[in-house]
């Protein structure tokens, strides 16, 4: 074959690698509004087509002639991967920060395409010295790309959003309380890569586990149901989650939206007050839902909003930034229970108002603090963007009405062995998980179903309920087995109102997160590839 056949051919296998790419992605929450049956439905995860989807990246790398290739097709799949993954990012960078569409095009496929340096180099070690026996290569490769997971997820801050665990929370979630994402990311990229390099009567049983496993779409929760529960049941606790639907454009607008802010979520809150139906339950308000420090919100407000609720029969979790020039911004959820009294003095309500606080500990790179030598990008944007200080970890929950409820701040909840720190102890670990978020930033977009994935995944992994509060969706209840229990539609205002059960007790995950972290993951992949290496036969470096 000549020079310029050659590279036709390598031109094409790249745009198949990166269309494989964009269909891993698509499989975190099916972005289009048609569907196929209970194997594609729109906003929700597709097992089966990760798995397939994977299977041909891992054909792509195995039938590489070069270590140039492997990383040039390794580069291209998971590159289009995460740039189709959050390519909302760009709505934020242009839409609301004013970036220039170019740059910020070029911006989200230049963090694509650093993230995927990760699975490149995992894969070309894989590549190099893979193991000869198909099931050793596959857990090898199941090894390696755990590896680059975790690299993603911690290096550089960390930004595991996507990670491809979360499209199995279907097929795979009964696991999930005892292996974490990371165990089902494991588990997929095995059975996958296992597909694509069996031979023989291996490649048809491969086949048929994974037709058994992904093909039958009410697997999963089947065996789940017939799974015991590792949490036992610890009361239940009535529920409003409050949805302001203010657009990001008007959110910081005076009028058409702090000004709608103060009026509806205090509207929603003192009615909330004196309905019994929420007696000994809780209110819980998004994000930011008033985009303002207390201290620039008259005090005549505070004293009316805190009077109802100091009388009232429910307990509130509501999202406020807190602080000052002085001492420092933060980005918070505060907490009131009936009973609050208050300061005669009105400088004192600040502090009265924020008793139980909780302040964001993951910060936004960017969004919450500027990197070392990136004012520069910043100063391109025209978000009201700054350098917010960092919150403990962990830090103690709200108690009320016999449950411990914890809060954490939009994209924290993809850091699953974060908020497993709280579960230390069983006895004061929280019963009941709060993400308060505002994903209004990058608009009515695929970014609100995946973090609805990520949140049920977490939900199952801790084995606790959880609570979602957002602006403009998905505020939902997801109980601990991962099951959404109720939604509001995206992006209307509105109220969700919804009994939970609070659990106690440990998952497996949580016992094993909350003491080490993400380590046992890291030496079990390790420990994984040496054993295959180990007993399936040794492959000659190129």
């Amino acid at each position: 074959m000549s020079t310029r056949g050659h590279a036709t051919v390598a031109g094409a296998v790249l745009a198949v690698a990166a269309a494989l790419g964009v269909l891993q992605a698509w499989a975190l929450a099916w972005p289009w509004p048609v569907g196929v049956g209970p194997w594609l439905r729109p906003g929700e995860p597709a097992a089966w087509l990760a798995l397939l989807a994977h299977a041909g990246a891992v054909a792509c790398v195995v039938r590489a002639r070069s270590g140039r290739a492997v990383l040039a097709r390794v580069l291209a799949w998971a590159s289009a991967w995460l740039a189709a993954t959050f390519g909302w990012l760009y709505i934020s960078m242009h839409v609301y920060g004013g970036m220039p569409g170019s740059l910020a095009a070029v911006a989200v496929a230049a963090l694509a395409l650093f993230l995927a340096l990760d699975y490149a180099a995992a894969a070309w070690v894989w590549w190099r010295w893979r193991p000869l026996a198909p099931w050793a290569a596959a857990l090898a490769w199941a090894a390696a790309w755990t590896l680059a997971e975790l690299a993603r997820g911690v290096l550089w801050t960390g930004f595991p959003w996507g990670a491809l665990g979360y499209t199995q929370v279907d097929a795979l979630g009964w696991a999930a309380p005892w292996v974490g994402v990371y165990g089902l990311g494991l588990v997929t990229a095995a059975l996958a890569a296992w597909l694509a390099l069996a031979r023989g009567a291996w490649r048809w049983a491969a086949a048929a586990l994974c037709v058994l496993l992904w093909g039958w779409p009410g697997l999963g929760a089947w065996v789940q149901q017939r799974l015991p529960d590792a949490t036992a049941a610890a009361g239940t606790l009535p529920v409003r989650l409050l949805q302001g639907a203010i657009a990001q454009d008007d959110k910081f607008d005076p009028e058409r939206g702090i000004a709608v802010a103060l009026r509806w979520y205090g509207q929603q809150l003192v009615q909330a007050a004196s309905d019994e139906r929420l007696a000994g339950g809780l209110v819980v308000a998004p994000e930011t839902a008033i985009p303002l420090l207390p201290q620039d919100v008259p005090a005549h407000y505070w004293r009316a909003l805190l009077g109802h609720v100091g009388q009232g029969h429910a307990a509130v979790l509501i999202g406020l930034p807190l602080g000052s020039f002085e001492r420092g911004y933060t980005n918070s959820v505060v907490g009131w229970r009936p009973g609050l009294s208050l300061p005669a003095d009105d400088a004192e309500l600040p502090t009265a108002l924020s008793a139980y606080r909780y302040d964001k500990h993951h910060l936004v790179p960017f969004g919450e603090f500027i990197p070392p030598g990136f004012r520069w990008f910043v100063d391109l944007m025209r978000m009201p963007l700054g350098d917010f200080a960092r919150g403990a970890l962990p830090q103690p929950p709200l108690v009320w009405a016999g449950q411990r409820i914890a809060p954490h701040v939009c994209y924290e909840d993809v850091f699953g062995e974060e908020l497993a720190a709280a579960f230390a102890d069983a006895a004061s670990a929280p019963t009941v998980l709060v993400n308060v978020s505002n994903i209004a930033w990058f608009g009515d977009t695929v970014a609100i179903d995946q973090h609805r994935q990520i949140a049920r995944v977490r939900a199952l992994e801790l084995g606790r309920p959880m609570l979602r509060a957002t602006n403009t969706g998905s505020t939902a209840a997801i109980d601990h087995r991962g099951r959404v229990l109720a939604e509001l539609p995206r992006a209307q205002r509105g109220v969700l109102d919804v009994v939970v059960q609070g659990r106690s007790g440990l998952t497996p995950y949580a016992r094993w997160a909350s003491r080490w972290g993400l380590a046992p993951v890291l030496l079990a992949s390790l420990l994984l590839w040496g054993l295959a290496g180990l007993f399936g036969g040794r492959r000659r470096a190129p």
